[in-house]
């Protein structure tokens, strides 16, 4: 029987958790990674695709899934030069098809990833993780004030003046700009990826509302629906993740992974569990009871309706005093695989007995 595909988030060379750390997980098959060198919009050299594949495979893993290739503002945007960026980016998909890659996650979130208020929130048990507290967000103007918030890629991307002419071009923008640009984007680059039998796997914004009044489009199972219309083929697909989705209390994780499973259109999966509050969420451990979401039923949705896919522990929580990077250390991601691994195996097993 076809199975899920076990994978691990690496950041290169320079990331603490090594290649050797993450091959000594049980089960684990590959490595999520992308070229982080070269600024959004520009062509990947094929040298660094494959050094990335080299250094892979020779830890004894594969080399299947990119995260991301970013899709430049302008492209978001609709501007004059998107035509040449989205070349770009459908000569990024040949590349790194040629090396192997089967699926490519990338998002449509206008300037800004995921976005957090705090990366080191102290729970009850000392472990730190990733929160959201959107009193915290209201304080906090990104475009006069300095800010004590941490957004990724914010800081390290946009000057103070940048920042505030991008964010002003998306305020302008209506939800429905957004969708065209969308559409127009997929027309383009989905042929180029169903030719090199790669998936795209959208994810969908985190958290999947608002923020600083910015369109965001990818945020609930309607609007998933009307992705996947928006170009109808198998190799146009989701990233589903539980976190981004499951963060708000209008979104039934479990039905949109038995709907988009049985479809086939789920072709990466992040699995992270949150504590849902009432203005906002925690991030905290995989196991269902840390938190406001089912693993167990989400994964026996995925197995019920053929999910066979790539699938990966999200954000952990930093433990036993590792420090790194936020949400992305060993050792909370790696306890993080094994119980993704036991939920399948015992429902793998539960369902023989059948």
């Amino acid at each position: 029987m076809k199975r899920m595909k076990l994978s691990f988030r690496w950041y290169g060379e320079d990331d603490k958790v090594t290649l050797e750390n993450i091959r000594q997980i049980p089960g684990m098959h590959s490595i999520v990674t992308a070229v982080y060198d070269v600024p959004p919009g520009e062509v990947w050299p094929t040298s660094s695709i494959e050094s990335l594949k080299k250094q892979i495979e020779e830890a004894g893993l594969h080399f299947e899934v990119v995260e991301s290739i970013p899709v430049h503002e302008d492209i978001k945007l609709g501007k004059p030069k998107r035509d040449e960026y989205i070349e770009n980016y459908c000569e990024n998909i040949r590349r790194v098809a040629a090396a192997g890659v089967k699926c490519i996650c990338y998002n449509f979130m206008p300037v800004f990833d995921w976005t957090r208020t705090q990366l080191d929130h102290e729970l009850e048990d000392g472990s730190t993780s990733l929160v959201y507290y959107q009193e915290q967000v209201d304080k906090v103007n990104p475009l006069e004030s300095d800010s004590d918030l941490t957004l990724p890629g914010w800081d390290a991307s946009y000057t103070r003046e940048g920042l505030k002419e991008v964010v002003a071009e998306y305020q302008a923008m209506t939800e429905e700009d957004l969708w065209a640009n969308l559409k127009y984007f997929l027309e383009r680059v989905i042929p180029v990826a169903a030719g090199c039998g790669v998936n795209m796997a959208i994810h969908e914004d985190d958290p999947c509302w608002s923020i600083f009044g910015l369109p965001r489009i990818i945020t609930c199972e309607e609007n998933l629906d009307r992705f996947l219309q928006l170009v109808d083929d198998p190799h146009n697909g989701i990233t589903l993740c539980t976190g981004s989705l499951g963060c708000s209390c209008r979104n039934d994780v479990v039905h949109m992974a038995e709907k988009y499973a049985s479809m086939g259109r789920i072709h990466f999966v992040h699995m992270r569990n949150v504590k849902v509050l009432e203005h906002g969420f925690e991030e905290r451990a995989h196991l269902s009871e840390c938190g406001s979401l089912d693993m167990y039923e989400i994964m026996k949705a995925l197995y019920d309706h053929g999910f066979c896919g790539y699938i990966r522990p999200d954000h952990g929580r930093m433990i036993w005093g590792e420090t790194g990077r936020p949400g992305y250390g060993l050792y909370d991601r790696a306890l993080g695989a094994t119980y993704l691994n036991g939920l399948w195996e015992a429902i793998e097993k539960s369902a023989g007995r059948e």
